[in-house]
C-alpha cells in the first residue's frame, strides 16, 4: 500500500459528502440565516425606503398576536387532513403491501402517478370537480345530502380535501415499505393463536409497521401546515392559513419582518410537534422488529 493510503481512505467519505454539505449550506444554511435577519428588521422600514436590522425581537410577538388564529387553522386543518389520510392511506398501505400479489406494481403506480402532474394543476382540477355547478354537488344536492343553496368550496371542507389528497402519497409509500419487509410468518403466529384480522392488525402489523407510520406521519404533516395553494385555490379567506399570511406579507404587503417572524414562527412550531413525537416514538418498534426477525 502507498505511502497516505489509510490517510487518504479516511478522508474520502468527507469528501464524497462536500457537494451535499455545500449544497445544503448554499441554498438552506445562508437562506435561513438572512431570513432570520430580517426578521429582526426595524417594522417601521419599508421596501422602498429600506430595512434597518435592529434586533426587533418584538416582530415575533405582534405576528403571534395578530395570526395566531391563522396558525392555530393551519394545523387544525393539517391534523384533520392526517386523520382522513391515516384511515385511507393505513387499509391501503396494508392492502398493497400483504395482499394485492400480482396487481402491487399497478396499485403502487396509481398511488404515485398523480404526483407526476404538477400540485397546481392536481388542486385546480378539484376546484373544478366541488365547484358550484359541477357534479358532485349537484349529485349530493339530488340526494339531499346538501341543501339546495349548499356549496362544497369555500369551505373548511374543501380545503382538508385538497390536503388530503395532495399529500396522501406522501403517507402511503413509507408505510408500505415498512409493511412489505414485515416477516410474514409472525403474522400466521397471531393468526395460530386465534387473533382476528383486526387484532393482528391493530396489535402486531401496526406496531411492526411503526417506523414507516412515523416517517409517513412527518412527511405529511410537515407540508400540510405550510402549504398555502389548497386554502388559496379550494378555500376563502375564512379559511386562510398561515401560509397564506406569509404568502401576502412577503408579495403583497411587502412586509418582510412580519412574514419572515410568522416562516419562524411556523418553523419553531412544527419543529416542536416533530421533536415530540420522535421522543414519544423513539426506540419502539425495533424490538418487536427484533423480536419478530428471531
Amino acid at each position: 500500500m502507498p505511502g497516505g493510503g489509510p490517510g487518504r481512505r479516511r478522508v474520502l467519505p468527507y469528501l464524497l459528502v462536500l457537494p451535499g454539505v455545500a449544497w445544503l449550506v448554499l441554498f438552506f444554511g445562508l437562506p435561513l440565516v438572512q431570513l432570520a435577519a430580517a426578521s429582526l428588521y426595524d417594522p417601521t422600514g419599508s421596501l422602498s425606503t429600506g430595512y434597518v436590522f435592529a434586533w426587533a425581537f418584538g416582530n415575533y410577538p405582534d405576528a403571534l398576536a395578530t395570526y395566531w388564529p391563522h396558525l392555530a387553522r393551519s394545523f387544525g386543518y393539517a391534523g384533520l387532513a392526517l386523520l382522513l389520510a391515516l384511515a385511507l392511506g393505513c387499509p391501503l398501505a396494508y392492502a398493497i403491501a400483504l395482499r394485492a400479489g400480482r396487481w402491487r406494481n399497478l396499485l403502487l403506480v396509481c398511488v404515485v402517478a398523480p404526483m407526476f402532474t404538477s400540485f397546481l394543476v392536481r388542486t385546480l382540477a378539484w376546484k373544478t370537480i366541488l365547484s358550484d355547478q359541477g357534479w358532485l354537488v349537484g349529485l349530493l344536492r339530488d340526494v339531499h345530502l346538501l341543501a339546495p343553496d349548499g356549496r362544497l368550496l369555500a369551505t373548511p371542507f374543501a380545503v382538508v380535501l385538497g390536503l388530503t389528497y395532495n399529500f396522501l402519497p406522501l403517507l402511503v409509500l413509507p408505510l408500505y415499505a415498512s409493511l412489505e419487509r414485515l416477516d410474514r410468518r409472525v403474522l400466521e403466529a397471531a393468526t395460530d393463536l386465534y387473533a382476528d384480522p383486526l387484532r393482528t392488525f391493530l396489535t402486531v402489523t401496526l406496531p411492526l409497521a411503526k417506523p414507516g407510520l412515523v416517517a409517513g406521519v412527518l412527511l405529511f404533516f410537515i407540508p400540510a401546515s405550510g402549504d398555502y395553494i389548497n386554502a388559496e385555490l379550494l378555500g376563502s379567506p375564512n379559511e386562510y392559513m398561515v401560509g397564506n399570511v406569509i404568502d401576502s406579507a412577503f408579495l403583497v404587503r411587502l412586509d418582510h419582518p412580519q412574514g419572515a417572524a410568522l416562516s419562524f414562527l411556523l418553523m419553531a412550531a412544527v419543529l416542536g410537534l416533530v421533536v415530540t413525537l420522535l421522543r414519544h416514538t423513539r426506540g419502539e418498534g425495533s424490538p418487536a422488529l427484533d423480536g419478530g426477525a428471531r
